[in-house]
């Protein structure tokens, strides 16, 4: 049975294969594709999470399962499902709307 994907769930990811920068290993990622095409494709759109970071603009700092870390929004990517390995929760409203004015800000306006 195909698991149920939704936007601003948080997974653990597979990334790796990676290249140069590209944040490496399993972690926790931020769904940001739209529910429409979650349901739909068989890829998802994510944002890696990370504990230990700088403060950038485009890394929105949020507190997940206790933990303390950034939604790295210049990481964005597309997996296939496939990587990824299991749902570990949502992220609170307050991030959420933080890191839609920070995609807005980095690829709308």
């Amino acid at each position: 049975m195909a698991m149920v994907v939704e936007q601003y769930d948080v997974f653990l990811v597979n990334l790796d294969p990676t290249i140069g920068h590209e944040i490496k290993k399993t972690r926790p990622c931020l769904v940001i594709s739209p529910d429409e095409m979650n349901f739909n494709i068989s890829t998802v759109i994510i944002a890696p999470m990370t504990t230990t970071s700088r403060s950038y603009p485009s890394r929105v700092k949020t507190t997940f399962l206790k933990k303390s870390g950034y939604v790295v929004l210049d990481q964005i990517r597309t997996v296939d499902k496939i990587r990824l390995v299991k749902r570990l929760g949502k992220i609170n409203i307050d991030a959420i709307t933080s890191i839609k004015s920070v995609i807005r800000e980095m690829l709308v306006d």
